[in-house]
């Protein structure tokens, strides 16, 4: 789990950094870096199992937005038949940010629950 956290703590930097020049930094990078700092906690040994809650509620809450939201995920999957998020960098589409924000959200929730479930491992032995 050690190298797990250090790798994703790693990316969300990463991440974070490269929101420099997205249209709303201020709200993507607190998000990346947040959770950064969590698995870098976990990396040290240290579980804050409300943080892990509370970062995978507000991320959850924020996907479910993203995923219905105008030009969301839904649009882009029932209006633009799923058009390809990958083939340029820039995103020209509103659509196509979203949906890749959206997946930056899942990826951050997945590492969060599979921190909490397995720090809850951790505490109980």
């Amino acid at each position: 789990m050690k190298a797990f956290n250090l790798l994703f703590c790693f990316l969300f930097i990463v991440s974070a950094g490269l929101q420099y020049n997205d249209p709303d930094p201020y709200v993507w990078m607190p998000i990346y870096l947040f959770g950064a700092w969590l698995c870098w906690m976990y990396f040290r040994g240290k579980y804050y199992r409300k943080a892990y809650l509370g970062g995978i509620l507000a991320y959850s809450i924020y996907a479910v937005y993203l995923f219905f939201d105008k030009y969301g995920v839904l649009n882009w999957y029932n209006d633009h038949a799923a058009e390809n998020i990958a083939m340029s960098m820039k995103a020209t589409k509103p659509w196509i940010e979203e949906t890749r924000e959206f997946g930056g959200l899942l990826i951050l929730i997945v590492v969060l629950a599979v921190d909490y479930f397995t720090s809850r491992k951790k505490q109980l032995s």
